[in-house]
């Protein structure tokens, strides 16, 4: 490869990461600023507020040691979560193609996998909420009863997280194999150079049907209403997220932020062929579909009730269907 070609591709590749980073912190704003508070008839905070000047804010807080069995890995795992999600969209990358087995469904679903189960070590390494331990003895289930299992109560959201990635994702997962089914191939360049020659998998039955089934896992994932079982209210603690402090919460949101984005440019690169590029205007496809998932998700979850695992598990199920159906189509 000449010099000149690996210059070319590094521009792009680092060109498009920066421009995915930008677009991704205003994109809670947007969300909570332009649709959630106009549904509810408010004000709403700074666009700036939720992506920006939020993870600002606790970036400069002080540094609390956590009150953790594995602090040191504990305060790890935000920054883990975030470097995965930047592999995530770095294999989504054309230039980054000839890295064959990991522009692959099989190695994005398996990164996926891992973002997903850092919530599950997040809370079970948690003994304290925001680092700072409680003035009382965190423990529930049988207190000082002999013989009965005892647990603290960040593990709550541990146990969430685990029965989130356990069944709530298949329909992410299952929708990803529409693509893969049209196409016959599991590489990503295989399923771009398809739809180029045959037209976006999005338009016709089998893609309309993975697309719905794309949307609603991206909800489940991304744990919004009425999908919110990570983040409930029932235990006044929203998830994994509000037991991390400083600096550490600060890389939460980022992460949060830069995932929303990221799953918009897999939904382009699966279902209209377009991957992210800077030096293309398929950027704007991008950005377009980036900016309009969080939009109908907020109006979904405006509108909708909130779910305990009593609908939430029927529901997910008939999406997973939905999906099983989407694949099925491929070959009619």
């Amino acid at each position: 490869m000449e010099a000149s070609t690996i210059i070319y591709s590094t521009a792009a590749v680092i060109g498009t990461i920066i421009v995915a980073f930008i677009i991704s912190i205003w994109l809670p704003g947007i969300e909570r600023k332009f649709v959630q508070a106009r549904i509810q008839q408010r004000i709403g905070p700074p666009i700036s507020s939720p992506g920006i000047m939020a993870p600002l804010k606790f970036f400069f807080k002080e540094t609390i040691n956590p009150n953790s069995p594995l602090p040191r890995l504990y305060n790890a795992l935000p920054l883990v979560g975030i470097i995965i999600v930047l592999f995530i969209f770095l294999f989504l990358i054309p230039e980054m193609y000839f890295l064959t087995a990991l522009t692959s469904i099989i190695a994005i679903v398996g990164l996926l996998k891992i973002e997903e189960v850092i919530y599950v070590f997040m809370g079970s390494f948690s003994r304290s909420i925001m680092s700072l331990s409680m003035p009382f003895p965190d423990v529930i289930k049988g207190a000082a009863h002999p013989n009965i299992k005892k647990s603290f109560l960040e593990d709550l959201s541990s146990l969430r997280a685990f029965r989130l990635i356990a069944f709530g994702s298949f329909p992410l997962y299952i929708a990803l194999f529409v693509p893969v089914a049209m196409a016959g191939s599991i590489f990503l360049g295989d399923i771009v150079a398809y739809q180029q020659l045959n037209g976006p998998v999005l338009f016709s039955l089998a893609g309309i049907l993975g697309a719905i089934v794309y949307f609603i896992g991206y909800m489940i994932l991304l744990n919004e209403y009425p999908f919110a079982i990570l983040k409930t209210k029932a235990d006044v603690i929203e998830g994994p997220y509000m037991e991390y402090a400083a600096k550490y919460r600060s890389y939460t949101y980022l992460t949060r932020g830069f995932l929303m984005f990221t799953l918009g440019a897999l939904f382009s690169v699966l279902f209209l062929g377009i991957p992210p590029n800077i030096l293309s205007w398929g950027i704007l496809v991008n950005i377009l579909v980036a900016l309009l998932f969080p939009i109908l998700s907020a109006f979904m979850s405006a509108f909708s009730p909130i779910f305990t695992f009593k609908q939430f598990y029927p529901v997910a199920a008939g999406v997973s269907l939905l999906g099983v159906l989407a694949i099925l189509a491929t070959f009619v």
